[in-house]
């Protein structure tokens, strides 16, 4: 979900990352998506670096829960 947040305030280029409470949440998702970044480039300067990141998060997810089950 912080994810998604995080995209959608990068809409907004007058969000200043350095300030509470946006400098947190880039503290919070930055390491989780920049692995991806490094391995997917954008396409047409559309980054889908956190879609990729979601997935793969909720699919480790899903094997965690039935790894337990």
């Amino acid at each position: 979900m912080l994810i998604l947040i995080w995209c959608l305030l990068s809409w907004f280029p007058n969000i200043n990352w350095y300030e509470p409470p946006f400098s947190w949440l880039n503290k919070v998702v930055k390491p989780m998506v920049a692995p991806f970044q490094r391995l997917i480039p954008p396409i047409s300067n559309i980054d889908f670096s956190p879609m990729v990141a979601m997935l793969v998060m909720q699919a480790a997810g899903n094997i965690i829960v039935n790894l337990l089950r």
